[in-house]
C-alpha cells in the first residue's frame, strides 16, 4: 500500500518540474558551500602536521632567530655538527613573484645534511641529492605543478624577466604546498646573502634536547612547531570561514524550505483525495519521509562534488594566505574525506528535517475536507507570519540580553545569528502587513490590485525573501568589515611608515651605518628603535624604544594618552602600551603596572596606540629608559628619513657597496606598505567569494521560486489576460512586483548589515585580535551590489510572465483549468 501513496505523491513532479529542481537547488547549493569550507578548514589542519616534515621526516624543533631579519650564522651550524648534533639541517628561503604575480617560496636546503635523517635509504634513492648536480634543478610538488600548468624540464618566469629553473616534479609526495626546494647554493646566487633562515632537528632525548638549548646563543631560540600551536595561531581565521559557510547553509535551508513549503501546499488537495480513500496519516508521513530522504540523499551527493570543486578552487588562495600570515605549509588539492562528508550529510538532514517539520505537520494534521479546497492552507499564510514575528522578537530580545553580557568571541558570533534570523523572520511579516494596508488604502484601482496580488503571493515567496534579505545583509557587511579593516590598515601603514627606509643591522655595525647615513647629503634624519622580547607576569612582552623628536611621534597612531604623553614618556618612567595589550589587560592612561624585571615596577601608562601587525603584548619606552634595562641585548632597526628630492635608489647602492648588507635587512616602506595590502586583499579574497556566491544563492532561489508560483496561477493569469490585462502589463506588473520586493528587503538590509560590521568590529575582532577600528561606509560597493541585485530580481519577475502571455488568453485558460 505504501509504495502507490509513494507514486501518487511524487507524480506532483510531473506537473511542476521546477518545483523539484527548486528543492534540490537550495539544498545542493547549501550543502555545497558548508562541504566546501568544511573540506577547507580539515584540510588546512591535516597538513599542519605534515608541514612539521621534509621528504616525509619529522623535523618538528626549529632554531630561529629572535628577529625576523637576522640570520644564523654558518658557524653555528658548524659547530652543531661538531657537537653531535647530526640530526640538525639549515634552510634558507627566498621568496620570489613569478612573471603572473604568483608568490612562491623556494626553500634552499643542503642534501647532504639531509643524509643523515632520510632513514635507511641508499644515496641512490635519496632525490635530493640530485639538485646538487648541474643544471641544478628546482624540485616542486606535483600539486603544486598541476595548478600552475609546469612540468618537467620548464622554466619560471620571474617578475623581474630572469629564469628559475629547470623543474623537477616531484610524484612521491615528498614535497607539498606552495614550497620549491633547490640546493642551498642557487638559494645563495638569488639572495645574494649568507647564513641560515632557520635550523630544522629531528626527534631527539631530553637530555639532548636541554643541553641544544643550552647552547644558543642570546640572539636565537628553540621552539617545537606542533600542529595544535598552528590550530590555535589560525583559529579565528578558520572560525570566519565556518561562519560564512554555515551562513551560505542557512540561505540555501531558507530555499529548500520555500520549495518544500510550496510542493506541499500545491498537493493537498491530492493529500485529501488520498485521506478520504482510506490512506492513515502514517501511511502518508511514512511515504513523504520516503520523498524527503530521497531528496536529501541526491541533494548531499550533488552537494559533496560541487563542494569539493569549490574548496579545490579556493584551497591555492586560501594556502597563499596561511603561509603568508602564520608560516603554514598548506597542500594544493583537497581530495574526498569520510568525515566531512558525514557530517555534512548529518547537517543535510538535521537542516531538511528541521525546514519540513511545520509544513508537514499542518499538512498531515489539517481535516481531508478542508484540504480538497484548492490551496485552502495558502489563506493562513498571514497568519504564519505573524507567528515568526513572534519568534523573531523573542529572538531579537534574547541577542539583546546577550550583548549585555560580557563579550567573547563566541558571543559575538551568537549575537550575529540571533540578528540575522530574527531580521529574516521579521521581514515578510512586514512586507505583508504593508502591501495589506497599501491593497485598501490606495484610490487607484490597479495599484490596489497590485499590492493585494503582492501580499498574497507572499505564500511562495516569502521565505525566498528571507533568504534574499540575509544574504543581502551579509554582503554588506562583509564588504564593509573588509573595507573598513582595509582603509584602517592603509591609513595605519602610511602613518607608521613615515620614514623612507627601514634597516635591520647588526648590533655591532648599527652604529657605524648609523654614523655613514648621518653623513650623506640625502638622508635628513635616522631615528633608532631598540626591541627585545622577554617572557614577563604579563605573558611575552615585546619592548621596544623610540627617539623623542616630533617626527617619531607624528609616525605613532596614538589611540588615547594623557596630557603632554610624549613629554613623560621621555622624562619619567612611563611606558606606552599596544592597544592589544590595553584590552587585555583592561589598562587606560594613567594606570600603574609592575612587570617583570628587568623592567621592575611602578611604571605608568601614558599612552594607548594602536597596533594591527603584532601577536605580543607590546610596550613602547624612551631609549634611555630601554638601555638602562636591557643594555648590551636585543635587536637595533634604524628608520632613515631623506630630503624631499634624494634618490633612495642609489643610496641602498651605495650602502650596500659599503656595508655588503643582505637583501633582507634593508627595505623602503613603499615595498612593505605594497607587500602588506597584498597579504590583506589575498587574505580576504575569500570572504568576498563566499558573500557573492551566498548572495547569488538567494538571488536565484527567488528566481525559482516565483518562476514555480507563477506556473501555479496561471489560472489567474489567464483571467486577467481575457477581462483585458494586456501582455505587456502583467509582464511589468510581475517585474515591478519583485523589484519592491527587493527595495524593502534591501532598506531592511542596508542598516542590518551595517550593524552586523560593527558587531563584528566591535565584538568578535577586538576579542579575537584585541583590535579596533572605525566603521567605514562603501557606497560604490553597496550601489554596485544593489543595481546587480535588483536588475536580477526584475529579470526574475518578468520571465515566467512572458513564459505565460505568449500562449493566447483563452488557451491559457483551458490548460489552467
Amino acid at each position: 500500500m505504501l509504495w502507490p501513496v509513494v507514486k501518487a505523491l511524487l507524480g506532483h513532479y510531473r506537473r511542476y518540474p521546477l518545483q523539484i529542481i527548486l528543492v534540490w537547488f537550495g539544498l545542493t547549493l547549501g550543502v555545497s558551500l558548508l562541504v566546501g569550507v568544511t573540506a577547507i578548514n580539515q584540510h588546512a589542519r591535516q597538513s599542519y602536521e605534515s608541514g612539521e616534515k621534509l621528504f616525509a621526516n619529522p623535523l618538528p624543533y626549529r632554531i630561529r632567530t629572535k628577529h625576523v631579519a637576522n640570520k644564523i650564522p654558518q658557524g653555528f651550524y658548524i659547530q652543531l655538527r661538531r657537537d653531535g648534533f647530526h640530526q640538525c639541517v639549515p634552510f634558507d628561503s627566498y621568496r620570489f613573484t613569478t612573471q603572473l604575480g604568483t608568490d612562491v617560496t623556494l626553500l634552499g636546503i643542503d642534501p647532504v645534511a639531509l643524509v643523515p635523517v632520510m632513514g635507511q635509504k641508499t644515496l641512490n634513492d635519496i632525490k635530493a641529492l640530485r639538485l646538487m648536480q648541474p643544471p641544478y634543478p628546482v624540485m616542486v610538488g606535483q600539486e603544486l605543478a598541476d595548478h600552475q600548468g609546469w612540468e618537467d624540464g620548464d622554466m619560471i618566469q620571474l617578475h623581474d624577466g630572469a629564469q628559475l629553473g629547470p623543474l623537477v616534479v616531484d610524484r612521491k609526495g615528498m614535497v607539498s604546498g606552495t614550497r620549491l626546494i633547490a640546493d642551498m647554493s642557487l638559494v645563495r646566487q638569488l639572495k645574494k646573502s649568507s647564513g641560515f633562515s632557520v635550523i630544522a632537528c629531528g626527534p631527539m632525548p631530553e637530555d639532548k634536547l636541554e643541553k641544544l638549548a643550552s647552547s644558543l646563543p642570546n640572539g636565537m631560540i628553540l621552539v617545537r612547531s606542533t600542529r595544535s600551536e598552528l590550530e590555535s595561531l589560525t583559529k579565528a581565521f578558520h572560525m570566519n570561514l565556518t561562519a560564512m559557510g554555515m551562513l551560505s547553509f542557512l540561505v540555501g535551508l531558507f530555499i529548500f524550505y520555500q520549495a518544500m513549503s510550496l510542493s506541499l501546499i500545491q498537493r493537498q488537495r491530492l493529500v485529501g483525495m488520498l485521506r478520504q480513500t482510506g490512506v492513515n496519516g502514517w501511511q502518508l508521513a511514512q511515504a513523504l519521509m520516503i520523498e524527503l530522504m530521497g531528496l536529501i540523499i541526491v541533494s548531499w551527493i550533488c552537494g559533496n562534488g560541487l563542494g569539493l570543486l569549490l574548496a579545490n578552487k579556493l584551497i591555492p588562495s586560501v594556502s597563499v594566505s596561511l603561509a603568508d600570515l602564520y608560516n603554514a605549509d598548506v597542500g594544493l588539492s583537497i581530495d574526498w574525506d569520510w568525515e566531512w562528508s558525514s557530517y555534512s550529510f548529518l547537517m543535510a538532514v538535521c537542516g531538511a528535517f528541521a525546514s519540513c517539520a511545520w509544513p508537514l505537520i499542518r499538512l498531515l494534521k489539517s481535516q481531508p475536507i478542508r484540504l480538497s479546497t484548492r490551496l485552502s492552507l495558502a489563506r493562513f499564510a498571514g497568519s504564519e507570519f505573524s507567528i515568526q514575528a513572534f519568534i523573531g522578537g523573542t529572538l531579537a530580545v534574547a541577542a539583546i540580553a546577550i550583548y549585555q553580557a560580557p563579550k567573547t568571541q563566541s558571543s559575538g558570533y551568537t549575537i550575529i545569528a540571533l540578528m540575522l534570523v530574527s531580521a529574516a523572520l521579521f521581514t515578510p511579516f512586514v512586507i505583508w502587513k504593508l502591501f495589506n494596508s497599501f491593497s485598501y488604502s490606495l484610490r487607484w484601482v490597479k495599484a490596489r490590485w497590485f499590492f493585494a496580488d503582492a501580499a498574497a503571493s507572499m505564500s511562495y515567496r516569502g521565505v525566498a525573501t528571507m533568504a534574499f534579505m540575509i544574504a543581502m545583509a551579509a554582503n554588506i557587511g562583509v564588504v564593509t568589515m573588509v573595507g573598513s579593516f582595509r582603509d584602517t590598515t592603509d591609513k595605519w601603514l602610511n602613518q607608521r611608515l613615515a620614514a623612507d627606509m627601514y634597516l635591520y643591522p647588526t648590533n655591532s655595525s648599527a652604529s657605524m651605518i648609523s654614523g655613514w647615513l648621518t653623513n650623506q647629503t640625502d638622508v635628513k634624519d635616522v631615528w633608532w628603535r631598540w626591541e627585545r622580547e622577554f617572557p614577563s607576569n604579563k605573558g611575552t612582552l615585546q619592548v621596544v624604544s623610540t627617539g623623542e623628536t616630533e617626527s617619531e611621534s607624528n609616525s605613532l597612531t596614538v589611540k588615547l594618552g594623557i596630557p603632554n604623553y610624549w613629554y613623560y614618556l621621555h622624562h619619567s618612567k612611563g611606558i606606552m602600551i599596544s592597544e592589544s595589550m590595553a584590552i587585555k589587560l583592561n589598562l587606560k592612561p594613567g594606570d600603574k603596572v609592575d612587570l617583570s624585571e628587568p623592567l621592575g615596577l611602578d611604571w605608568q601608562v601614558v599612552g594607548i596606540y594602536y597596533d594591527y601587525g603584532n601577536p605580543y603584548n607590546q610596550i613602547l619606552m624612551s631609549h634611555a629608559n630601554w638601555l638602562n634595562a636591557f643594555a648590551g641585548t636585543g635587536d637595533v632597526a634604524l628608520a632613515v628619513v631623506l630630503n624631499k628630492d634624494a634618490d633612495g635608489e642609489k643610496l641602498t647602492k651605495r650602502l650596500n657597496s659599503v656595508f655588503h648588507l643582505d637583501a633582507e635587512r634593508v627595505y623602503d616602506n613603499s615595498t612593505i606598505h605594497r607587500q602588506a595590502m597584498r597579504v590583506f586583499d589575498r587574505t580576504f579574497v575569500i570572504a568576498d567569494t563566499l558573500g557573492n556566491i551566498t548572495l547569488l544563492i538567494a538571488v536565484c532561489g527567488i528566481f525559482f521560486a516565483t518562476l514555480a508560483g507563477e506556473l501555479s496561477r496561471q489560472k489567474h493569469t489567464a483571467l486577467l489576460r481575457c477581462l483585458g490585462v494586456s501582455g505587456k502589463e502583467l509582464v511589468a506588473l510581475g517585474a515591478l512586483q519583485l523589484f519592491v520586493f527587493g527595495l524593502i528587503s534591501m532598506l531592511i538590509a542596508m542598516p542590518l548589515g551595517l550593524a552586523l560590521a560593527k558587531l563584528v568590529i566591535d565584538v568578535v575582532i577586538r576579542q579575537s585580535f584585541g583590535w579596533s577600528m572605525e566603521l567605514q561606509l562603501m557606497p560604490m560597493a553597496y550601489l554596485k551590489t544593489a543595481i546587480l541585485s535588483m536588475l536580477t530580481l526584475i529579470i526574475a519577475g518578468a520571465l515566467p510572465i512572458i513564459r505565460l502571455v505568449r500562449k493566447a488568453p483563452m488557451k491559457s485558460l483551458r490548460d489552467a483549468l
